[in-house]
């Protein structure tokens, strides 16, 4: 399983990686691989501010509906719109094209709760 060991992840299977106070989100590529053929992203949160662990969207694959949860408090100031046209990105490409939104962080504290790669890792083993 690929767990990048340059991105905080959550124990809800979304990972996170920061760029100033801007930080992209996603999910695993153990979230992914559990879910299936990606067939739909919905977000509707862009423009809102969620709190630590709220729901941003949801993902749809073959055989079921799945929440996503934000891992940091903040304003979701984009969705990656190439997952209208290409939600299979997702299964493909997770870290990297397959990002879902981006995040204007309000409390950076927030990433020293998260776990990192090898905490992750321990609780997919």
């Amino acid at each position: 399983m690929n767990v990048p060991s340059n991105l905080k992840y959550s124990n809800d299977h979304e990972w996170i990686r920061v760029e100033g106070d801007v930080a992209y989100v996603g999910i695993t590529d153990y979230a992914q691989s559990q879910l299936g053929d990606i067939v739909f992203v919905d977000v509707t949160t862009t423009g809102e501010t969620l709190a630590q662990n709220d729901v941003f969207g949801t993902i749809e694959a073959v055989k079921t509906v799945s929440d996503a949860f934000i891992p940091v408090s903040g304003e979701v100031i984009e969705f990656n719109e190439a997952l209208n046209d290409a939600p299979e990105t997702v299964n493909k490409d997770p870290y990297g094209e397959g990002w879902m939104i981006k995040v204007k962080m309000s409390d950076p504290s927030e990433l020293e709760g998260l776990l990192s790669d090898e905490g992750y890792k321990a609780i997919i083993a």
